[in-house]
C-alpha cells in the first residue's frame, strides 16, 4: 500500500498517451460548407486554403481579407455576403499554419514568408496587377504592413494596394499585450512542447473567450468550430513556431510602423476598445499621434478583439464608410 501512488501514476500512463494523441474533432456543417467552396493552391510545396466569390456586377473593385491568430478565414463568415455585395470579388486565404491550410513542421514561420503566400495568391488568381483592398485583423495586420512596406518600396511581386483597413492588431509593441499562454509559447521554452499537446478545448475556449466583450461571447458552436479550425492538420503543434510574430514585430517595429505612419494609402482603422490585448486608451491614443492620416472607427464600449464577429453590422457600416469616402 506504501507504493499506491506508484500503481496510479502507471495506470495514467496510457490514458495520458491516449489523451495527447487525441483525434482532431470532426468539421461542423457549418465549417464543412465553408471548406467545400474553397479551394488550394500550392506554395512553395505546402497547400493554401483560399476563397474567392465573385460578386457586385459593374464594379472592379477586389477585397482582400487577412485573419488573425490563431483562427482562419472563416473569422469573415458573417461580412462575407455583405462584402460580395459590394465588392466584385472577396478574397480570403488561410495563413501557412492556419486553418485549412497545411501546417508543416519543423518550419521557420514568418510575417515575411506570409506576406509571400498572399502575393503568390493574387499572382495565382491573375490579380498581380489590379488595386486591391485590404481588410486585416490582429496578425493579419501585420502582413499586411509588410505588404505596405514592399508596395510602397516597389519591391518585386508587391501588391497594388488600393486601401488599407485595419482591426485591433498588435501595430505597436510597446501597446500590445500577449495572453500568458502566447507569451510560455512564444519564447520557445522547453515547456512549448508540454503545453502544445495539453492545452484543450477547455483552456482554448477560456483564452479566447477572455479577449470577447462579456455581452458578445460566441456560442459554444463558433467556439467549437474555432478550435477545430486549429486541431485540423494538427495546428496546435506548430504554435509556438507560428507566435515568432510577436518577437518579429518587435524586431521589426521600424520596418513595419515605419511603412504605417509614411504611406500615402488610403489607412482606416477600426477598434473594438474592450481589447485586453491592444487596450483601450494607450493603444488608440498612440496609433492617432502617430498615424495622422488615418481614419478612426472605435466601435461600441463593449466590443474586445474580434470586432467582426462581435458586431459585423457595425464593423461593416465603418468600413463601407470609409470605402466611399475616397
Amino acid at each position: 500500500m506504501k507504493e499506491w501512488w506508484l500503481h496510479v501514476g502507471l495506470m495514467c500512463i496510457p490514458l495520458l498517451a491516449v489523451y495527447l494523441h487525441i483525434p482532431p474533432p470532426q468539421l461542423s456543417a457549418a465549417l464543412l460548407k465553408w471548406h467545400n467552396a474553397g479551394r488550394g493552391f500550392n506554395f512553395r510545396g505546402s497547400e493554401i486554403f483560399y476563397r474567392d466569390s465573385h460578386g457586385a456586377l459593374g464594379s472592379s473593385d477586389v477585397v482582400l481579407l487577412l485573419h488573425g491568430f490563431p483562427t482562419s478565414s472563416y473569422d469573415w463568415h458573417k461580412i462575407w455576403e455583405p462584402l460580395t455585395q459590394r465588392f466584385n470579388r472577396v478574397i480570403a486565404l488561410d495563413f501557412l499554419g492556419f486553418g485549412f491550410s497545411d501546417k508543416p513542421r519543423p518550419h521557420r514561420y514568418s510575417i515575411f514568408e506570409q506576406a509571400s503566400v498572399v502575393e503568390a495568391l493574387l499572382a495565382h488568381l491573375g490579380l498581380a496587377n489590379q488595386r486591391i483592398n485590404l481588410v486585416s485583423h490582429d496578425y493579419g495586420d501585420t502582413v499586411a504592413l509588410e505588404l505596405l512596406h514592399r508596395s510602397d518600396q516597389n519591391r518585386t511581386g508587391h501588391l497594388n494596394i488600393n486601401s488599407l483597413c485595419l482591426s485591433n492588431g498588435g501595430l505597436f509593441p510597446e501597446a500590445h499585450h500577449p495572453r500568458l499562454l502566447q507569451m510560455l509559447l512564444k519564447d520557445s521554452t522547453f515547456l512549448a512542447p508540454v503545453l502544445m499537446r495539453l492545452t484543450n478545448y477547455m483552456i482554448f475556449q477560456k483564452g479566447i473567450g477572455e479577449v470577447f466583450g462579456p455581452y458578445t461571447q460566441p456560442t459554444d458552436a463558433e467556439f467549437w468550430d474555432m478550435w477545430t479550425g486549429l486541431r485540423y492538420n494538427d495546428g496546435n503543434l506548430v504554435l509556438d513556431s507560428v507566435l515568432q510574430y510577436i518577437n518579429q514585430r518587435l524586431k521589426h517595429r521600424e520596418r513595419w510602423v515605419g511603412a504605417l505612419t509614411s504611406t500615402f494609402v488610403p489607412l482606416h482603422l477600426i477598434y473594438g476598445p474592450l481589447d485586453p490585448v491592444n487596450p483601450h486608451p494607450h493603444f488608440i491614443r498612440l496609433y492617432q499621434q502617430l498615424v495622422q492620416r488615418s481614419t478612426v472607427s472605435v466601435l461600441d464600449e463593449h466590443i474586445g478583439h474580434y470586432p467582426q464577429l462581435e458586431d459585423p453590422a457595425g464593423f461593416l457600416k465603418a468600413y463601407f464608410n470609409f470605402i466611399h469616402s475616397f
